[in-house]
């Protein structure tokens, strides 16, 4: 008897090795809200506004999404290869002080207020980075960057596309800058995360042919070339980023529908723009090697949507990320309720209501972010459904005080802890 106890002792031991001192990147119970900067989306609300103005207006905003229930910020600070924040790579954006380059009132830093007053609130705050977009408004948005833009100073590096310009994802230069801009907001700011949104190769016919020629001598197809890039780049700023800070959260927001079935037996039984074969992002590849740390689909679509159904995609994203410890996070889109009409299956919040159901009684999901907050706002209701809605689950499904754990530990370290102290006992009663 006092063998097997001993052997069940050593048993708990083993298994709390692997847990002990484990970095938790990416957070359960996510409740996130993306805060778009780009064409004045979200914040700031206009180009040119007073410090005082700034601060004012991240102030409500903060206010407003803490009494939500939502606790975390992903702040779009390089909409198009600028910078909401000091940097020596990307000039200040012009969407904060009217003209690229130039300096915000007062010499104002959008990100470091946010990030103190995210966290004053409780809050976490994710910098969100669009990778490779330079322009949204063509040949005189281009003409108008400063010529400390990286976008002017390496022309070679910029591809026209569809009336706009975008960096080669193709050229391991632009994926170090990529790499090193991300570096530099970990490295002056206290941000809880690094976040990618959807946007990486503009389209299929992207004027990349002779980059392929000089670059893609390993690979059969374009295709292959092009998705191994982003793999790259991820892989890159996965272990960048995590060697800066290893509690830092890493992660991406690519489009809702990998690939179809119809195209790929292992994509999704719907009919939509495939991020695989379309933007070259491999999603699965991602959560296969764990270079991110959580995955954020957009599913930006209602339940019963014949061409993509909201309850299929979110199945078929649990199945990808069932066998890996990257977390699901769900992109809900409240932009579809702020702008429906009476009759319109998203008018009002009903739908937002039943997907809020649907992934509060689902497996393998931790959370959901909402596109965007100034939508958040504009839906009749909405603000105060939200409250209720965590508050409600909160009281149905608390949390352990984080008093009741060891210093560093975990909740299922603690429950191992625990085991362990009986084992103990029982060895000497």
């Amino acid at each position: 008897m006092l063998k097997r106890r001993i052997l069940s002792i050593l048993l708990v031991l083993a298994m709390l090795v692997p847990f002990a001192g484990a970095a938790q990147t990416a957070q359960d119970n996510m409740r996130g809200v993306w805060v778009a900067s780009v064409a004045n989306i979200d914040y700031p609300s206009s180009a040119g506004m007073t410090a005082q103005a700034l601060a004012a207006e991240a102030d409500t905003m903060l206010d407003n999404i803490a009494a939500m229930g939502l606790n975390t910020v992903f702040l779009q600070v390089r909409p198009s290869a600028d910078a909401l924040y000091r940097s020596g790579l990307f000039p200040q954006s012009r969407y904060v002080s009217g003209n690229c380059g130039a300096s915000p009132d007062g010499d104002f830093d959008v990100l470091a207020y946010w990030v103190e007053g995210a966290h004053e609130r409780g809050l976490q705050l994710h910098a969100w980075i669009n990778p490779y977009r330079i322009t949204r408004n063509g040949k005189e948005e281009l003409d108008a960057l400063p010529e400390s833009s990286p976008a002017r100073q390496h022309p070679e590096w910029v591809v026209e596309y569809d009336g706009n310009y975008y960096f080669n994802p193709g050229l391991p230069a632009v994926q170090q800058l990529v790499v090193d801009g991300a570096a530099e907001i970990v490295r002056n700011y206290d941000v809880d995360g690094i976040h990618l949104d959807d946007y990486f190769y503009p389209g299929t016919d992207f004027n990349d042919a002779e980059t392929f020629a000089r670059y893609g001598a390993d690979f059969n197809s374009i295709d292959d070339w092009r998705r191994d890039n982003v793999n790259t780049l991820i892989a890159s700023l996965d272990e960048t980023l995590h060697t800066l800070d290893p509690e830092l959260s890493f992660g991406v927001s690519p489009a809702g529908i990998w690939a179809n079935k119809s195209e790929n037996s292992r994509g999704s039984d719907t009919h939509g723009q495939s991020s695989y074969s379309e933007l070259y992002c491999d999603s699965l590849e991602w959560i296969r090697r764990g270079t991110v740390d959580y995955i954020c689909p957009q599913l930006y679509w209602a339940i019963g949507y014949k061409a993509a159904d909201f309850e299929t995609l979110v199945r078929w994203w649990q199945k990808a990320v069932s066998t890996s410890d990257v977390a699901l996070y769900i992109g809900l889109g409240a932009y579809r309720s702020a702008e429906a009409q009476e009759g319109d299956v998203w008018y009002g919040t009903a739908e937002l209501e039943r997907q809020l159901a649907l992934l509060d009684d689902s497996i393998d999901i931790q959370g959901e972010v909402y596109f965007s907050y100034a939508s958040l706002e504009r839906v009749a209701g909405c603000p105060a459904m939200l409250t209720a809605h965590y508050k409600a689950k909160d009281a149905g499904h608390p949390a352990p005080p984080s008093t009741n754990e060891p210093d560093g530990c975990t909740q299922q370290q603690v429950t191992l802890l625990n085991m362990l102290s009986t084992l103990i006992a029982s060895l000497f009663a």
